[in-house]
């Protein structure tokens, strides 16, 4: 309800800048942060351009390493990606550990019908990040293909 930017712009126009209810001191503040960041980097353009270069990367490395996307690249966001697990029996759970014990938060996929997981593109993430995330997971499937 606070977030009803609508409602509350009325509140604003119409009670001389009075707040619908109890001013939400901090998400403000972090709005107006995160403006101000949006804006260093240049604005909304840049930043897509920045989250589009990440996919791009991600998407192009992973099928290096015999990941196939879930979403046909001509129709991908460049948000979230989806990846299908590269084989039946890999195992989610010790993917996503062995990621997050190197700092990278990876999600369960959210098709349906399909063993899939995604990698988000946003954020403060950059070509490094996807860089050195894409090196860690070569790791972990060339020992994965070993143990074969």
């Amino acid at each position: 309800m606070v977030l009803d930017l609508y409602a509350q712009n009325a509140c604003f126009e119409n009670q001389h800048g009075k707040w619908r209810f109890t001013s939400p001191t901090h998400v403000v503040y972090a709005f107006a942060q995160a403006l101000r960041e949006l804006s260093v980097e240049g604005g909304v353009t840049a930043r897509y351009h920045r989250y589009s270069t990440n996919e791009q990367l991600l998407h192009e490395g992973m099928i290096d390493l015999g990941y196939e996307p879930v979403i046909d690249h001509t129709v991908q966001s460049p948000i979230i990606t989806s990846f299908k697990y590269p084989t039946a029996d890999f195992n989610f759970r010790d993917f996503y550990e062995y990621l997050k014990d190197r700092g990278f938060i990876i999600y369960p996929g959210k098709v349906s019908q399909m063993d899939s997981f995604r990698i988000g593109n946003i954020g403060e993430v950059s070509a490094d990040d996807i860089s050195r995330l894409l090196n860690l997971i070569a790791t972990y499937t060339t020992a994965l293909k070993a143990t074969e």
